[in-house]
Parts: C-alpha cells; sequence; structure tokens
C-alpha cells in the first residue's frame, strides 16, 4: 500500500467513509456507505460525484492547434485538425498492428490541445507523445489539478448553481468557468451514459468546490464500483478488459470514432500506426466482433467466461470481456468479442460458468440508452 498514490481529495474520501482500494496505482474510493447499487441508481436518478483525477491530464502547444493537431493524427486514426474550438472528441493511439494502445478524449482549445488519458496508460501514453510528436509540439504534463466528473439528470442544475454559464454547454462542449472561486476546464461530458460534466479544477480548491456540490441534496459520492456498473450499462469500453493493444478499433465497434477524412479516399487518408490493417477491415469487416451480452439466468457471466455456439461441444467462439449485474436493468449485463458469423442480435450463445454451459443472447447495446444533451 505503501507505493500507491494519494488522490488530492484522499481525506475527504475517508471522511465521507470511502472504502479504499488499489487501483491503476493509486488508493481509490470503490464505494461509500450507501453501496455500489445505491450509488449506481442515484446517478441515473439524481447525479454522482466521481474523483477521477488519476487519469492523465496533457496539454499539446505547437505554433497554432493546426500544427499540434496534424502532430497528433501521426498517433490516431482521427480527425483532430478538423475538431471546432471549444469542443472535444474521442479517440484512441493505436500501433503498427493496428490494436488500440489506449483511449482519448481531446479538446480544441483555440491556441493548444487539452488531452485527458487513462490512469493505467498514463506514463506510456505521455512517452508515446513526448516520443512520437515533433520537436516543434510541446508535451506539457500536468500535475497540479484534479479532475471531477459530475454526471446524472440533475448534474446541469447542480453545477449550474455554482455558475449558470454551464448550463448553456452542449455534449462535448469545452470551456473554462469559474467555479466556487477556481478556474476550472469543464467539458460537457462522462463515462457513464448520463448527461455531465468533467471539471478539471486546481489542486488547493478541489476540497472546496467538492464540498460545495455535495452540499447539494442531490448530489452523493460515488465509487469505482458504480462507476463501472454505469459505464458498463451505457456500453462503453474499459481499457485493458474490453479493449487492449491486440484489439482493432473496428473489432471493437469503435469505427465511428474514425472520421471520413481518415479512411479511404479521404483527404488525410491514414497516415497512422496500423493503418494497414484498420482500413483494410472498414472496407472488408473484421473476424470478430465487441457484441452486447444478455445472460439468460439471473447469474452474472464475469470477464473471462468462455462463449460457444452450442450447449455442448466445439470449440470456444468468443469471451465475455466485461460482466456483471445491471442495477438499472435488474439483472445481468455483459459485453464480450465473438466470431463475426456468431454476431447478429438475437443470436444464443452459451457461456461456461463453473462447467456448465449457460445461454446468453447477442443484444444491442447499449443496454441503457444514453441521456447526453445534444
Amino acid at each position: 500500500m505503501s507505493e500507491l498514490k494519494s488522490l488530492t481529495l484522499d481525506a475527504l474520501h475517508r471522511e465521507l467513509g470511502g472504502k479504499m482500494v488499489p487501483f491503476a496505482g493509486y488508493e481509490m474510493p470503490v464505494q461509500y456507505p450507501a453501496g455500489v447499487m445505491k450509488e449506481h441508481l442515484h446517478t441515473r436518478s439524481q447525479a454522482g460525484l466521481f474523483d477521477v483525477s488519476h487519469m492523465g491530464q496533457v496539454i499539446l502547444r505547437g505554433s497554432s492547434y493546426e500544427e499540434a493537431a496534424l502532430a497528433l493524427e501521426a498517433l490516431i486514426p482521427v480527425n483532430v485538425a478538423g475538431l471546432k474550438e471549444n469542443r472535444q472528441r474521442y479517440g484512441f493511439f493505436t500501433n503498427d498492428q493496428g490494436g488500440i494502445l489506449d483511449d482519448l478524449m481531446f479538446a480544441n482549445r483555440g491556441d493548444h490541445i487539452f488531452v485527458v488519458v487513462n490512469a493505467a496508460c498514463k506514463d506510456q501514453d505521455i512517452a508515446l507523445m513526448q516520443n512520437g510528436l515533433p520537436e516543434g509540439v510541446a508535451v506539457e504534463v500536468i500535475d497540479d489539478r484534479a479532475l471531477l466528473a459530475l454526471q446524472g439528470p440533475a448534474a446541469e442544475a447542480a453545477l449550474a448553481a455554482l455558475n449558470p454559464a454551464v448550463a448553456d454547454m452542449k455534449f462535448m462542449d469545452v470551456g473554462i468557468y469559474d467555479l466556487n472561486g477556481a478556474e476550472c476546464w469543464i467539458s460537457r461530458s462522462g463515462y457513464t451514459g448520463e448527461d455531465g460534466y468533467e471539471i478539471s479544477v486546481p489542486n488547493d480548491a478541489a476540497e472546496g468546490l467538492a464540498r460545495a456540490l455535495l452540499a447539494d441534496e442531490r448530489v452523493l459520492p460515488i465509487g469505482l464500483g458504480a462507476r463501472d456498473s454505469l459505464r458498463l450499462e451505457g456500453g462503453m469500453c474499459l481499457y485493458g478488459h474490453d479493449i487492449d493493444e491486440t484489439t482493432s478499433p473496428v473489432e471493437a465497434a469503435l469505427t465511428w470514432g474514425i472520421q471520413k477524412i481518415r479512411r479511404t479516399g479521404g483527404d488525410r487518408e491514414g497516415g497512422f500506426p496500423g493503418a494497414e490493417r484498420i482500413l483494410a477491415e472498414l472496407e472488408n469487416g473484421a473476424p470478430r466482433a465487441r457484441v452486447g451480452l444478455k445472460p439468460q439466468t439471473r447469474a452474472p457471466m464475469r470477464e473471462g467466461v468462455e462463449l460457444y455456439a452450442t450447449d455442448n461441444g466445439g470449440a470456444p467462439i468468443g469471451k465475455v470481456t466485461s460482466g456483471g449485474f445491471g442495477p438499472s436493468v435488474e439483472g445481468p449485463v455483459a459485453m464480450g468479442y465473438v466470431a463475426t458469423e456468431n454476431a447478429d442480435t438475437g443470436t444464443v450463445l452459451y457461456g461456461d460458468v463453473r462447467g456448465k454451459r449457460m445461454a446468453v443472447e447477442v443484444v444491442a447495446l447499449p443496454f441503457v440508452a444514453a441521456q447526453f444533451k445534444r
């Protein structure tokens, strides 16, 4: 435990009764006294406050936004240069084999790019940018700011109580706003499927802001447990589980994140690691596909469960990569990869659970419809 890093708000989490566990090199609250189920449902009905300060925050600066954007496009198969000012976009770093090294969010802040990467891949991603971007593009690691996520249908009202201007933001808008006396970098986004905001706040102002938000009766602190069940119901990938360096964006059903301009025939076709495989799969399809899975029993199918086309015999045709109980759907939910010929919605497969093959249906994602403010 002594090797784990502490969050800026570590003392507050403990004061609130957070159960601390190791996660991505940090001590993180997995749940609070309300428990995972109540935290999950509260976020769906009101608003939840998540501490995601373990994630990496980075600024990329060139002589212009376009210079930095075109440089970043050499590392990700996404249209960075075409992103409008004060807007954010989802992307992913790829390797030479067309696999995903990490997924990320990036924003056009006018004179620079603001990037948020996953905690477990943070050091690797920073090194990738430092080594992979030209000398004219500076990589500035932000280590003096916390990152909070306020998620749920009451998130707008709760945050607007501190600054009414945030209510005018739409999904994937970004901007700088004063909250509780601090300059905050805010995006209207999140990883729960609900409307909400992610807020980068100076470390010395983080506790004051968190307390101001938690003073609102609509807001509860939410831990890692509910964060995982919310994103699973929302059909969102968890890096290292649903996507990794062997998974292509096409297999992962993330082709919506590769804009036309970077595809075959586009003005900036290819030019990113793994382009040969990724462009070929975009044209011809991939041998496997990420799908939603609905177990036909009350027992969840967890990560690692092998999937079969029949209830006896045969070789596995896929595997569960995320699975658990979905509080909002009141039943087990899962995601995984199956051979493309077994990926049609409505297909019944069988998961091997402790030596018994249990029926599971391929279903459309997400399990809970997104509530983003368009």
